[in-house]
């Protein structure tokens, strides 16, 4: 699943007049960048949500040959239903799919340029199933920011903290955030359809991470860090002149 609902408001003037997700990096639109990268390494069937201009996504896929099955996710609020809602609401074309690994299913931001091998994330998602079941696989960084989610020594997620702030977030009584490992996630992550019944009473519009921390109490939710990672969250101008002046970097 590609997320390419978002408002880019960030990103504004350039997308007062299209969706961000058809926003070009190096002459080519983000969510074509991000499903050739996924078809290369073998995924062939694609969920995309779509809400801000939809019909310009829509019409996108359906003139553009992409060398792959791509349904799109119909959001039809006046906003996103941010990441959690997004994929609740794509359950049933998540489902249909013939994900890579049975039952499971990857999620990358369409905004989200880097060097990762997606066979490389896919296999360490298996590896760490065949240990133990997992609701889900996060690819993290190690880069310095505000907010961070915290991780034991097995790399299971078990807390949310801002170091801004001092805010801390965990399913966990007593948790002290002080005694666990720090990672940024990367917007990248392989999800079980064991995910949906979880998600049957949450509202419409739900943050996943906010899901994840909830879960982590009964479910295991591992990391990933990848060696090497190179990485651009393309979420304000000088972040997409930066893409575009290092494309051939990473795509």
């Amino acid at each position: 699943m590609i997320f390419a609902a978002g408002l880019g408001t960030r990103l504004r003037p350039i997308t007062d007049t299209i969706p961000k997700a058809l926003v070009p990096v190096g002459g080519k639109p983000m969510l074509e960048r991000v499903i050739c990268r996924l078809r290369d390494a073998g995924i062939s069937e694609f969920v995309v949500n779509a809400c801000h201009f939809k019909e310009k996504i829509i019409d996108f896929l359906a003139d553009t040959d992409l060398g792959a099955k791509v349904s799109v996710s119909i959001e039809d609020g006046a906003v996103p239903l941010e990441t959690g809602g997004g994929i609740k609401h794509a359950e049933p074309l998540l489902k249909s799919c013939c994900c890579e690994a049975p039952g499971r299913f990857l999620v990358h931001n369409v905004d989200i340029l880097s060097n990762l091998d997606p066979g490389w994330f896919i296999r360490q998602d298996e590896a760490l199933c065949a240990q133990s079941p997992t609701l889900a696989t996060l690819l993290l960084t190690e880069t310095a920011a505000d907010r961070y989610l915290l991780f034991d020594e097995d790399m299971c997620l078990k807390g949310w903290t801002n170091v801004r702030t001092g805010e801390v977030k965990s399913p966990f009584p007593g948790f002290d955030p002080s005694g666990y490992r720090r990672f940024s996630f990367c917007g990248i992550h392989v999800i079980s359809e064991e995910v949906f019944p979880l998600m049957k009473d949450w509202p419409e519009h739900f943050s996943i991470i906010d899901f994840y921390l909830k879960s982590a109490a009964s479910h295991r939710i591992c990391g990933v860090v990848a060696d090497n990672l190179r990485l651009i969250d393309i979420g304000s101008p000088e972040k997409l002149a930066q893409a575009n002046a290092q494309t051939g970097d990473f795509i």
